[in-house]
């Protein structure tokens, strides 16, 4: 058996685990900010995307591809990717890249192993990548071929393909406001 495959094999934790490049590491316990942007994201982008059968966004997913076993804050898929039972109901395992992939900075976090994250999703063919950081309020942006690029302020945002979505930096960072 495969390190990956007995990693899947291992009892889930609280927060999720991760095995990357042969290591298991646990992701960092979601704070406020955090948790807000991640609820935010997802529901600005299923209401827009799910209805027509676009593209559907899901917290916390572990997707399991090359070597690795990954869980970004938030991932899309879209729809004719997303991986369904016998039953044409969404599946359990998602042994497969996101379409796109949204890592939200905590403070315990490390940037170079979150943006990490983001370029091996974009080797395998993941889109688009936001890697968002509350402190600082940018987005670091990254595109195939693992382009990047660093937006705030009221500079416009990329989404993935078909999602009539427009949304700035600003615009992202006032959800924290209640």
């Amino acid at each position: 058996m495969s390190p990956l495959a007995e990693f899947l094999q291992l009892p889930e934790t609280q927060p999720a685990s991760e095995f990357i490049h042969g290591k298991i590491s646990q992701k960092a316990t979601p704070q406020g900010k955090h948790s807000r942007l991640q609820y935010k994201f997802c529901l600005t982008v299923n209401q827009i995307s799910e209805p027509p059968k676009i593209a559907c966004a899901f917290p916390e997913l572990r997707c399991v591809f090359g070597a690795n076993a990954i869980v970004p804050d938030v991932v899309v898929f879209r729809w004719e990717r997303i991986p369904r039972n016998d039953l044409g109901q969404v599946a359990n395992g998602f042994e497969t890249y996101p379409d796109w992939s949204i890592e939200i900075l905590s403070p315990a976090q490390s940037s170079t192993k979150v943006l990490g994250n983001l370029l091996y999703c974009s080797q395998y063919g993941t889109e688009l990548g936001w890697l968002i950081d509350p402190d600082e309020e940018t987005i670091l942006v990254v595109f195939p071929e693992q382009k990047v690029q660093l937006l705030k302020g009221n500079e416009s945002l990329p989404v993935l393909q078909g999602i009539e979505l427009e949304l700035t930096v600003r615009q992202v960072f006032d959800w924290l406001n209640l």
